[in-house]
């Protein structure tokens, strides 16, 4: 390591990779872009991610890397205001050197053997990064003495473009499930290197919200990352399926109709310029990709038909926001009628019975949260039950479940208990607009979620002081935590309306 290179401004960690120049910010040392592969673009585009490329030296790590091309959210955009999204590609620029992480410790090459909880973010699999100021760890870290990591990997058609299926050449057979394989990459590098920065190799926590809960919960069902964490926790992204491959195979061969390869020709989408791709991406829709089924690297889906048998032994944290579904609609002047007849545009006949079952519960509500409470329980809440369910009565370790009932009072509190509005508190950043701003019950709950965080990581079980008894969740009682300004357990809280959605027809991850 080179003299002189922890100091009170600086401090460097050796790598498997090289050495890392870190800045001290008062009690952490904290860590911004440090490869944990090679650039993914040219003949390395669409493959299996490598280990970076070493360097002699110190790499410089001060400032946020490129996230993987993708469409920033509209500035516009009151929702993706609320939660900084806007914000998300501006830090580090854009591009396929993409595979970057960021570390936040309290300690380095000290054998404190910390617990790791590493941070996967949202966005679903097509949009934002580990750079995003919501998944900032360094309050988390000071606050428990632990180390905190995020993450930035590829995104949608880079990440999850299925070839083989399209005709393309056996080189390209895991072109969809690369985005995965980049996580398992990153959850290696933790393993061999975290110790280093003071983590514990064998106490990882992985977790994440929405998109992130999402990539947590294939993990979970993915062999290749069985024995790299240890806890796991779900908020508001509950994924009980993968892509097939025909759904996959649409979506490759409109893609390449836009790019105009033929099927002699795919091999040469390693050539297009990356905007290209992403124009042509942007035409079809960025959701139209995602990990598939391919039958060598997921031979199956994660909890459907059952929670899987790779992380049998992991505990587990699933949870929603009362509102999450908020963060799709922008009508905050609904009415009554209007809400009765966009019930019914969707449910049809049963539009009535829902609306009448839920004034019952919620007599005074707005219509604009009640249409996101509704829409919330007939998917985001129905896939955290289903997933909570099956790790449940597969009886091998505890699951956990928790719904933020807090509402927001961002933006004159028209968002309600949104999406997202506990990612902050899980990270003890109290600071955000989402949670009040370090003001009043926002702090309390975010002290004590983050408390509770830190208490799972260390242990596999989330009870503190801070918050009564919390029981795992079963099929029997249905223990769930309510996280509002009065905290406490319900056993099948709002059991009448997960009944209700519990008799329709499944339909698999439709979330709104």
């Amino acid at each position: 390591m080179t003299d002189g290179a922890d100091n009170a401004l600086f401090c460097a960690v050796e790598t498997t990779a090289g050495c890392v120049q870190g800045l001290v910010t008062g009690p952490i040392c904290q860590f911004k872009a440090i490869p944990y592969g090679a650039p993914t673009g040219g003949r390395n585009r669409f493959m299996p991610p490598r280990k970076p490329d070493g360097w002699r030296g110190l790499r410089e790590c001060f400032g946020y890397g490129q996230v993987s091309p993708q469409v920033p959210t509209a500035i516009e955009n009151i929702y993706g205001q609320l939660i900084h999204y806007d914000l998300a590609v501006a830090q580090g620029g854009m591009g396929e050197d993409c595979l970057h992480l960021n570390v936040w410790t309290p300690g380095l090459r000290d054998g404190g053997k910390r617990p790791v909880l590493v941070a996967l973010h949202g966005g679903g699999f097509h949009i934002s990064s580990g750079n995003g100021t919501m998944y900032d760890g360094a309050q988390l870290a000071r606050q428990g003495n632990v180390v905190v990591v995020s993450v930035t990997h590829r995104l949608a058609s880079f990440g999850f473009l299925d070839l083989v299926d399209a005709g393309a050449p056996e080189e390209f057979r895991h072109a969809g499930v690369a985005g995965v394989m980049d996580l398992v990459c990153a959850l290696e590098w933790v393993r061999d290197n975290i110790e280093n920065f003071g983590g514990d190799p064998d106490c990882v926590t992985i977790f994440g919200q929405s998109g992130g809960g999402w990539k947590t919960s294939v993990l979970l069902g993915t062999p290749a990352a069985r024995g790299l964490f240890h806890r796991a926790a779900v908020q508001s992204g509950s994924q009980l399926r993968l892509q097939t491959r025909d759904e996959a195979a649409a979506a490759s061969s409109a893609l390449l109709r836009k790019l105009g390869l033929a099927k002699p020709d795919i091999a040469k989408i390693s050539e297009v310029p990356w905007q290209v791709l992403l124009a042509a991406q942007t035409e079809i829709g960025a959701l139209a990709f995602g990990p598939v089924l391919d039958g060598d690297y997921f031979t199956h889906h994660p909890f459907d038909p059952e929670a899987p048998a790779e992380s049998a032994d992991i505990p587990l944290i699933v949870s929603t926001t009362l509102d999450d579904a908020g963060l799709f609609f922008n009508n905050f002047d609904l009415d009554e009628a209007g809400l009765e007849a966009l019930l019914a545009a969707r449910y049809g006949a049963q539009g009535g019975e829902i609306l009448r079952l839920y004034r019952r519960k919620w007599p005074d509500k707005p219509p604009f949260l009640l249409q996101a409470q509704i829409i919330t329980d007939g998917g985001f809440r129905r896939y955290a039950y289903l997933q909570a369910e099956a790790k449940a009565r597969q009886g091998r370790a505890p699951v956990y479940m928790y719904r933020w009932d807090f509402a927001s009072p961002a933006l004159g509190g028209r968002f309600g208990a949104v999406h997202a509005s506990d990612v902050s508190a899980s990270l003890a950043n109290v600071r955000d607009a989402i949670v009040g701003a370090g003001t009043g019950h926002g702090r309390a709950l975010c002290e004590a979620l983050s408390a509770a965080w830190l208490a799972f990581a260390a242990t596999g079980n989330p009870g503190t002081q801070r918050l009564p008894h919390w029981p795992a969740f079963d099929t029997r009682a249905r223990a769930v935590m309510l996280l509002d300004q009065r905290s406490r357990v319900e056993h099948d809280p709002d059991a009448e309306l997960r009944a209700f959605w519990t008799s329709l027809p499944f339909v698999a991850n439709i979330y709104w």
